[in-house]
């Protein structure tokens, strides 16, 4: 299929615009409709093994229309759906809180106070004041 010049991006992007005859009110994307499927399908059958009635799919449907849309804020063309889903899937861990980290517990219990004696030194082996530890003067 050859694409004039003179078309908008929009028309290569492979939206579905409804059946012959009739454009419906909307233009999405064939991922879009996917997207809204596999979720549709799939919080649906979780509500209602959760629940056990049909009552909550109706809540299920919402929540995917709410996730497809959260979804494809973040979808462009160098960011494709896939990606998008996979750097949410990834990114979970950090949106979390961090454990608490217990401190180790101190206490001064085994520490003892003793009185200090200085070691009588012969005048010799003493250090004359005003000087550096490599012995040279200041």
């Amino acid at each position: 299929m050859k694409l004039r010049t003179d078309d908008e991006i929009w028309r290569a992007r492979l939206l579905y615009l409804g059946p012959p005859g009739y454009t419906l009110p909307f233009q999405l994307p064939y991922a879009q409709y996917g997207l809204f499927a596999v979720l549709c399908a799939g919080l649906t059958t979780g509500a209602v093994m959760l629940t056990g009635t049909w009552k909550a799919a109706g809540l299920a449907i919402a929540a995917s229309i709410v996730l497809t849309w959260f979804v494809w804020q973040h979808v462009d063309p160098d960011r494709p759906a896939r990606k998008v889903l996979r750097v949410a899937w990834t990114d979970r861990r950090r949106l979390e809180p961090q454990p608490e980290r217990r401190l180790p517990r101190l206490t001064a219990s085994h520490i003892r106070f003793v009185e200090y004696q200085r070691p009588n030194r012969p005048a010799s082996q003493l250090r004359p004041t005003g000087t550096n530890r490599t012995g040279g003067r200041p």
